[in-house]
């Protein structure tokens, strides 16, 4: 149950945060949430990444969607060299996963040692 309220709890806040800040503050949410919520590490890891990853993907497909990812199939191109705006939305939710993973990682195992 932990795990599935650190998910919801870190992409919720990720979420409106990201209103009023920059991208980065999904690791400060990422990293708050499993020092708040006692975690294993690799369970905080984990949840970290699922939620950054879903947020970030949804958010990432419902923006491209909202033009015909036209958008996406230009920048696409020039970053990926591909004409493939899933392969890109991918990468975003990737992206995020992986920096919210590494900080819910690091909230974890600062909570562990004090």
């Amino acid at each position: 149950m932990k795990f599935i309220i650190a998910i919801v709890l870190t992409a919720l806040v990720s979420f409106l945060a990201g209103l009023y800040t920059p991208w980065w503050t999904i690791a400060v949410a990422a990293f708050l949430v499993p020092f708040i919520i006692i975690q294993k590490p690799y369970m905080a890891f984990l949840a970290g990444f699922i939620a950054i990853f879903l947020l970030w993907g949804g958010l990432s497909f419902w923006i491209s969607s909202q033009n015909n990812h036209l958008l996406a199939h230009k920048i696409a191109v020039v970053i990926i060299k591909s004409d493939a705006p899933w392969l890109l939305i991918g990468l975003t939710a990737l992206t995020g996963g992986v920096v919210a993973a590494f900080s819910a990682l690091s909230g974890a195992l600062l909570r562990r040692l004090l």
